[in-house]
């Protein structure tokens, strides 16, 4: 099994993986999100502090003159930090390798088009009967 379809596999049973190749040692799926949030908390907190000091929040003029760039980037930045955290609930409910790449495409592309997109899709697969917790952890087919 190769590293990255032993680390999705972890990921989804939540079990450990070989994936760390660089370190020859085994990482756990929770290992792995906590990596990949501290690399997402780390990267905003540097790129907003690199933005405030190039210009104020409350300055930012959206799109309006080249000194906005930063607040723009950093914007930027966060909008698919957020995607890519939905994507990580949309790579645990989802079992199939097709159509996690296909959600992970549209979400790129279209952002919160595709979200709403997926729970909706979601939510119409409840029955009646199930709690919205059904929502959330239980697995697709």
């Amino acid at each position: 099994m190769s590293a990255s379809a032993d680390l999705r596999s972890a990921l989804a049973s939540g079990r450990r993986c070989r994936s760390n190749s660089f370190a020859g040692n085994t990482m756990t799926a929770r290992t792995a999100l906590k990596v990949l949030f501290t690399a997402i908390v780390l990267t905003m907190l540097l790129c907003t502090s690199y933005a405030s000091v190039h210009q104020p929040v409350w300055a930012w003029g959206g799109l309006t003159r080249g000194t906005d760039r930063y607040w723009t980037m950093a914007t930027l930045l966060d909008a698919y930090f957020g995607f890519i955290t939905f994507y990580v609930w949309v790579h645990y409910k989802e079992r199939r390798g097709v159509v996690r790449l296909l959600w992970f495409i549209a979400v790129m592309l279209l952002g919160n088009m595709a979200m709403s997109a997926y729970v909706l899709k979601e939510l119409a697969r409840l029955k009646p009967e199930d709690s919205l917790s059904q929502l959330l952890v239980a697995r697709n087919p």
